[in-house]
């Protein structure tokens, strides 16, 4: 049996779900007249306490609307030198609307330096330099490991942004996560930022789409952004169903991926091979570093994946050393020991 812990992108649609996606009611959402998405995106407002919802097919397209509505071309978008943003998107906004990204620093917890946003945060008298138009935060981060920024964090960066009249855009691709961590409603939690997108495709189990949520202004211009990037889609509501789905069965039982989440980093953390921060694991995703004084990162990483493939463990290298591990619908406490045993074989052999 093999175990894959590469990303929760890998849930598959619950049998819910697929009946829900057969039966949907559907129409030309070009038009607005699909009613699941429409319901879908009704859902979502309410849920995140914004004004209106967008539903896009990626969580990345998802992003790059937002950042094209809220900044034009020559205008800055602070990021951190950690987000998903600014490492995994292709460029972005940058690369589509001539928006130059200003990256500062990403403490260890996800937090943006905020002396590094102070200074960034440019003044419109300023003729010499691109005008900040928005700053961009990620919550869960994942390259941080998972971690969550809390409501007091939250608000000094959206006080301090909102401060300088420049807009927060929140990359809430695991943002339900975050709210089940802190044990508070989504809507508590992101209810000073702007903008935001969360995945369904994750966690949450459907197999396509994302929602971007603002207030009414911002949703209708960010539809012709999504129209422009050709997101515009027909009879989607068979994706939209399964959103449904997601949003009103699947939120609650992340408490699970995050249990199952802490059984692995702990186990983890018992051998003397591997190094994890355990403060750190606060959600479902585990990072850890093998040890080693003499070999380098390449060394050890490849050869690492590889051999624990073959002992049934799937997981995925996120650089510097570091190595991957998430936990989602379909694993559960039982596949987490089993894992834990092929990691274990894997060190007797690489690190005897």
């Amino acid at each position: 049996m093999t175990i894959d812990l590469r990303s929760d992108t890998l849930t598959l649609p619950t049998d819910e779900m697929r009946m829900a996606m057969a039966r949907a009611d559907v129409g030309d959402d070009v038009y607005g007249e699909d009613p699941t998405i429409n319901k879908l995106q009704e859902l979502a407002a309410e849920l995140t306490g914004k004004e209106a919802a967008l539903f896009v097919p990626t969580g990345t397209m998802g992003n790059i609307i937002a950042m094209l509505t809220h900044a034009g071309r020559g205008q800055a978008i602070i990021v951190g030198d950690q987000s998903h943003i600014y490492h995994y998107e292709a460029g972005g906004a940058s690369t589509l609307g001539g928006s130059p990204m200003f990256v500062v620093p990403t403490h260890k917890d996800g937090m943006l330096d905020l002396t590094r946003v102070r200074a960034s945060l440019t003044d419109e008298s300023d003729d010499h330099v691109a005008r900040t138009a928005l700053v961009c935060i990620e919550n869960t981060h994942n390259s941080c490991g998972g971690t969550v920024l809390n409501q007091d964090q939250m608000q000094m960066i959206t006080d301090l942004a909102h401060s300088r009249h420049v807009p927060v855009h929140m990359d809430g691709a695991r943002a339900f996560n975050a709210a089940i961590a802190l044990g508070i409603p989504l809507a508590t939690l992101i209810q000073n930022v702007d903008s935001m997108m969360f995945c369904l495709s994750k966690g949450l189990s459907a197999p396509v789409g994302s929602l971007l949520v603002g207030n009414q202004e911002f949703i209708r211009k960010a539809r012709r952004i999504r129209k422009l990037l050709g997101g515009g889609m027909r009879q989607a509501g068979v994706l939209a169903a399964a959103g449904i789905v997601a949003l009103t069965t699947r939120v609650e039982r992340l408490v699970e991926d995050h249990a199952n989440a802490r059984l692995l980093a702990e186990g983890l953390a018992e051998l003397p091979q591997l190094e994890i921060a355990l403060e750190r694991v606060q959600t479902n995703i585990v990072i850890f570093k093998v040890k080693s004084t003499h070999l380098s990162s390449d060394e050890i990483v490849a050869p690492f994946l590889a051999k624990a493939r073959e002992h049934g463990v799937l997981l995925s290298e996120m650089g510097e050393g570091r190595i991957r591990a998430v936990t989602h619908h379909g694993i559960d406490t039982a596949q987490i020991s089993t894992a834990l045993n092929g990691i274990k074989k894997t060190l007797l052999e690489l690190h005897p």
